[in-house]
């Protein structure tokens, strides 16, 4: 039966074994969940740059990046999605290498229906936000980093995955320059060529996003050295 919280939950599924994954997908779906899908763990990042998921469960074994890989990359990047490792490996070994690599839960295949989703359960219970988590706020910017909402006075900011950690980045250190290797490792788990212009182009994005309407600037390069957020 759906459940009224689980409607309103997004699950992304991370497995190579189409099969295997459409079973996962269609088992979520019925149980209430929105369910976002990648084949593998470049996939995964793709997906991530564009949705917020609740939770990902992750297959190990999978081409190019695999689980464990993608575990590690994203704790890297300050990443907090809940992570359950889906693997066939049932040695106490892999089970601590995946605990280590980031995953905050781990269960070996062939695993009971009932008993994944009572763990999905257990890992969004433990990620439920407090009542009074803050607000981030810049002027008539707000930013609410748990409803992952964004507002530029009346009006609701369309932000993508990568547009609003940045932003909320520069929030969180208001008033402070962050470099542009700070902020690189912080959202992408690593430094980018000097040559890259990948975080301008977000930078632009979330200007004229902020801006729209007229409103004042509070996103500013601080010249050869990053950007900052404060009110004009």
């Amino acid at each position: 039966m759906t459940n009224v919280v689980e409607s309103h939950r997004t699950v992304l599924v991370v497995e190579d074994d189409p099969g295997v994954r459409s079973t996962l997908e269609q088992l979520l779906r019925f149980e209430g969940y929105h369910v976002l899908v990648a084949a593998d763990g470049f996939s995964a990042l793709s997906v991530l740059e564009e949705r917020r998921p609740d939770l990902a469960m992750v297959d190990v074994v999978m081409p190019g990046l695999d689980g464990l890989e993608l575990c590690r990359m994203l704790r890297r990047r300050g990443e907090r999605l809940p992570i359950l490792v889906l693997t066939a490996r049932h040695q106490i070994g892999d089970r601590v290498a995946g605990l280590d690599a980031g995953a905050d839960d781990y269960l070996a295949k062939p695993f009971a229906t009932e008993e994944l989703l009572a763990r999905i359960r257990a890992l969004l219970r433990r990620t439920d936000p407090p009542a009074d988590a803050g607000l981030l706020r810049a002027a008539d910017l707000t930013l609410d980093p748990t409803a992952r909402r964004a507002e530029r006075g009346s009006e609701s900011l369309d932000l993508t995955k990568t547009e609003f950690d940045v932003l909320e980045l520069l929030l969180r250190h208001q008033g402070a320059v962050l470099t542009r290797t700070q902020i690189y490792e912080r959202i992408w788990g690593y430094d980018l060529d000097s040559s890259s212009r990948s975080l301008d182009v977000y930078i632009g994005y979330l200007r004229r996003k902020t801006e729209q309407g007229g409103g004042e600037r509070l996103i500013h390069t601080v010249r050869n050295v990053g950007y900052t957020i404060r009110p004009a």
